[in-house]
């Protein structure tokens, strides 16, 4: 699960834990609902496409009108809104760059990307997965040509409930360096932003699993990606 634990004397603590994690960890389901949309009979102001993991399918809520898609629609009032998510529970950069037929066919004016949470709990190395999402950007950026990309920061894992110390700050840790990569990198790429939201500690944030965010982690995050998408308009 963890990447050099060979070279951590917490070694087999880290792994105990994290298959504790695994087997004990409620599954919860993706948010039902409809995964695409667009204005009535009118031209949309925006077409924006999510993609990612978990997350960006809405696990941790029922439906997705209280997921990140609906919550970012909502915040996005009164542009008339053309969107479709693309997500799954489980999945990383390396998902979407195997498997391109996942990707729809545009136009994107906006791309919003929530990938990382499970590149870091794997065995991936920083290095490496910034050098996946180098090339994730590049496959998106020519096939969409986006006027705007918003990469969310992996969430920070040192403040999951659902993993216990020293689990939880090994994760977090892991989480801080795949983000100083990923806003590095950003830097340098035109039209691309890196969103690192900030969670309130309030009821509603956290999902009952401890590890998605619940109704108002993901009022949050919307209402951060509004700001850039409204303020770049």
């Amino acid at each position: 699960m963890l990447h050099n634990l060979a070279l951590i004397p917490l070694a087999p603590l880290l792994l105990w834990q994290g298959k504790q994690v695994r087997a004990n960890t409620p599954r919860l389901p993706e948010a039902a609902g409809p995964r695409t949309a667009e204005p009535d009979h009118v031209q949309p102001d925006l077409s924006l496409l999510i993609l990612g993991d978990s997350a960006a399918a809405g696990v941790g809520v029922e439906h997705q009108q209280a997921a990140l898609s609906g919550r970012l629609v909502d915040a996005l009032r009164p542009l008339r809104v053309r969107w479709q998510l693309v997500a799954q529970t489980g999945l990383g950069v390396s998902d979407y760059l195997a498997q391109t037929h996942r990707l729809p066919d545009g136009p994107v004016d906006v791309l919003v990307i929530s990938l990382g949470v499970n590149d870091v709990t794997s065995r991936l190395p920083a290095s490496t997965w910034i050098q996946q999402v180098d090339q994730l950007l590049t496959l998106l950026r020519g096939r969409y040509q986006p006027q705007q990309v918003l990469f969310t920061a992996v969430p920070p894992m040192h403040e999951f409930p659902a993993l216990p110390q020293p689990l939880r700050w090994f994760l977090g840790a892991r989480a801080k360096a795949f983000n100083r990569k990923l806003a590095a990198l950003l830097a340098t790429r035109p039209g691309v932003q890196f969103v690192d939201v900030a969670f309130e500690k309030a009821p509603g944030v956290m999902a009952s699993d401890g590890f998605h965010p619940g109704e108002n982690g993901y009022r949050i995050w919307a209402n951060a990606l509004a700001d850039r998408i409204l303020g770049d308009r």
